[in-house]
């Protein structure tokens, strides 16, 4: 189970973000962040592995505090409105 989500993390990772961005760029904000929302969970593992590994938090830290601000950028568009 562990490699087969490792396998999709390296596949996922970049293919959401970057296709969030698009998004984004096609003036299609709210698409884009609810795209990149879903690429954070692919971060964090990221992180988290990198943190656990090799003592490095950066990238645990920033996604942790770009899942917030992406957080926030969803209910603005999608519920708060």
């Amino acid at each position: 189970m562990k490699k087969m989500f490792d396998e999709a993390d390296q596949v996922l990772l970049p293919l959401l973000t970057i296709g969030g961005y698009i998004l984004i760029s096609m003036k299609l904000p709210s698409w884009g962040l609810l795209v990149n929302l879903v690429a954070q969970i692919f971060w964090i593992y990221s992180g988290y592995i990198a943190w656990k590994k090799g003592g490095q938090i950066g990238i645990l830290v920033t996604s942790l505090i770009l899942t917030v601000i992406l957080a926030y950028g969803v209910l603005n568009y999608w519920v708060i409105h």
